[in-house]
């Protein structure tokens, strides 16, 4: 049975192989930096920006809004191409992790992200969905209620053919970039420059939590948590697929969810 000791302290893989030299030391630094300073870093300082603009507004954060998905253009065909695009933007977030680490040496399936077990990874994600998504919908409520957060709305998209489609497509969007950058991207890098699991594993976390300070103090703890549960899983298992599956679920509920209910419920914001 596994002790707590050894949840809170687990065993590094073999891969990969520690940075000695200080130039690669220095390049794998100046790597990170480039690439959150381009993806979900500069996402955390909007949102933290964004933040401050509604605690800075006289209205409570309960009675503002804030939407995840919303329209994009005025005319469908545009609105849906755009849409694509931003899912396509996502997706190429995570590749470029995964390009870089490949480029440095790396098997895919040193992180995670190979085919030898798919249905183990999609009950692994089920599941986990299951541990996140109650208590975070229940804390997201719990927040707003007590003025922590903004009334979030998932999605503002119009009722047409494709909503859903993007809207899952979004879900994937968003659990690719996220997992692949903050966790199998970041992780690894860390583990590279020498960070112990536990610090590496916080960092990661305040990371995902910066990125959606958007939706108040209650997002940035929902997701700091989360990042911590998944982070842990990953570095326990090296498993990155479950982490991708079980964060599309979660947003496809989310996305798909609250389209289907907006309107027709008097408890949803």
């Amino acid at each position: 049975m596994t002790s707590l000791r050894d949840w809170l302290n687990p065993a590094r893989p073999a891969e990969p192989a520690p940075l000695a030299d200080p130039a690669e030391r220095r390049a794998a630094t100046f790597e990170l930096v480039i690439v959150f300073s381009i993806t979900l870093g500069l996402a955390g300082l909007r949102s933290l920006l964004s933040l401050v603009d509604a605690l800075l507004r006289p209205e409570p954060l309960n009675r503002q809004q804030v939407a995840i998905n919303v329209p994009q253009a005025t005319v469908d065909l545009v609105d849906l191409l755009k849409q694509l695009l931003s899912v396509a933007q996502l997706v190429g977030w995570g590749a470029l992790g995964l390009y870089l680490l490949w480029r440095g040496g790396m098997r895919l399936a040193a992180i995670g992200l190979d085919r030898r077990r798919p249905g183990r990874d999609l009950r692994w994600g089920v599941g986990l969905a299951a541990l996140i998504g109650i208590p975070g919908l229940a804390l997201y409520f719990v927040g707003w209620w007590l003025g922590a957060n903004l009334a979030v709305q998932p999605s503002t998209l119009t009722d047409t053919w494709w909503r859903p489609i993007t809207l899952t497509l979004a879900a994937f969007g968003n659990s690719f970039a996220e997992e692949v950058l903050v966790i199998g991207y970041l992780l690894t890098r860390l583990r590279q420059l020498g960070w112990g699991e536990n610090r590496s594993l916080l960092l990661a976390a305040v990371l995902r939590g910066s990125y959606h300070l958007y939706q108040g103090v209650g997002g940035f703890v929902g997701n700091l948590v989360m990042g911590l549960v998944f982070g842990r899983v990953w570095q326990r298992t090296n498993r990155l697929w479950p982490l991708v599956a079980a964060h599309t679920l979660l947003d496809v509920v989310a996305f798909v969810g609250y389209a289907l209910l907006r309107g027709r419920v008097g408890w949803l914001p």
